[in-house]
């Protein structure tokens, strides 16, 4: 079944309890990248992830955030970056090490980097409220993965915060990298973990 997203201007539903998606989110786990293989998803799914994720609170409707996808060679191709920075900085690492870092993005058929970009608003907008839209496109990928069949895991890892990187990968000096979202099929099903103790984060206002 095609999954259509809403015209400009289309009338959207307002509130409706739905079951199926109060499930979805309670069972909501990410999929670790070493218990990922291929397939990824295919053109379509991932146009449809793409749309899915950017449909995020987004203040002024900005849109301060953008994707990289690496599939394929350019796994590989990023991947000799990837390796030549490290041993520039690690000159004395062992070449297992050395090769965990050329074969980073080849553990997923899928890996896509969500931009934060922080655009100037005469307005004000702040940028943490834009970085954090970045954030929830992220988090709403994760999702959108999962529900397309795939399994789904959002890393950052030393390369999303090296300066040499982010030439390579053409970001502007008002860029950074959200994060990195490896996609692909789950080898075994993930197991729950531990969940905050919500008696201890919530509390009531005046306290």
């Amino acid at each position: 079944m095609d999954i259509k997203t809403p015209k400009l201007d289309e009338v959207l539903e307002g509130a409706r309890r739905s079951e199926p998606v109060l499930n979805f989110l309670a069972q909501r786990r990410s999929l670790l990248v070493r218990d990922m293989k291929g397939p990824g998803p295919n053109e379509k799914q991932l146009q449809l992830i793409l749309r899915l994720a950017a449909r995020v609170p987004d203040h002024r409707k900005l849109f301060p955030w953008r994707f990289l996808i690496f599939q394929g060679d350019a796994r590989a191709q990023f991947g000799e970056h990837l390796a030549d920075k490290f041993k520039r900085d690690f000159p004395d690492a062992d070449h297992q090490r050395t090769e965990f870092e050329r074969n980073r993005f080849l553990r997923a058929p899928l890996v896509i980097g969500v931009i934060s970009g922080p655009v100037l608003c005469p307005r004000g907008t702040p940028k943490w409220e834009q970085e954090l839209s970045a954030g929830a496109v992220c988090q709403n990928m994760l999702l959108a993965a999962r529900a397309s069949g795939f399994g789904a895991q959002w890393l950052t890892e030393w390369y999303a915060y090296d300066a040499d990187i982010a030439e390579i990968l053409g970001l502007q000096s008002s860029e950074k990298i959200a994060g990195f979202v490896y996609i692909g099929t789950p080898t075994v099903p993930p197991r729950e973990r531990p969940r905050p103790d919500l008696a201890v984060k919530v509390k009531n206002w005046p306290l």
